[in-house]
């Protein structure tokens, strides 16, 4: 059985840091493309960021350069470290899961089979 939970979030001011984790159980991240995804309220879920078992990324614009997404294959788990955070990367932030990975990456939330629950991240001006 697939799952993932998510852990990190909170609440921190304009140019400050998070890191976030994805502790999976039911398949192998190594094996797999992982994303995060976040969606603010009243707005679509975005992809953020995402990774492929060749470690091949991919990222919002928004967050190049201030988001770096990595997974720890002896852990089974996917983080997305968060700098310079900025009110308009508030939001719910999800991890996501496509079990057979391809090279390439995607940030469309159908290329991805398996989600999260989520953890919420609040960022004040």
């Amino acid at each position: 059985q697939v799952q993932m939970a998510e852990s990190g979030g909170g609440l921190v001011q304009a140019g400050g840091s998070l890191r976030l984790s994805c502790s999976a159980s039911g398949f192998a991240v190594r094996l797999a493309s992982m994303g995060w995804f976040r969606q603010a309220p009243e707005k679509e879920r975005e992809g953020v960021a995402s990774i492929t078992y060749l470690n091949a990324t991919l990222y919002l614009d928004s967050v190049k350069g201030r988001f770096t997404i990595s997974k720890d294959n002896t852990k089974n788990t996917l983080y997305l470290q968060m700098n310079n955070l900025q009110p308009e990367d508030t939001g719910m932030y999800y991890c996501a899961a496509r079990r057979v990975s391809y090279a390439s990456g995607s940030l469309g939330p159908a290329f991805f089979g398996y989600w999260g629950q989520g953890t919420e991240v609040t960022v004040s001006s």
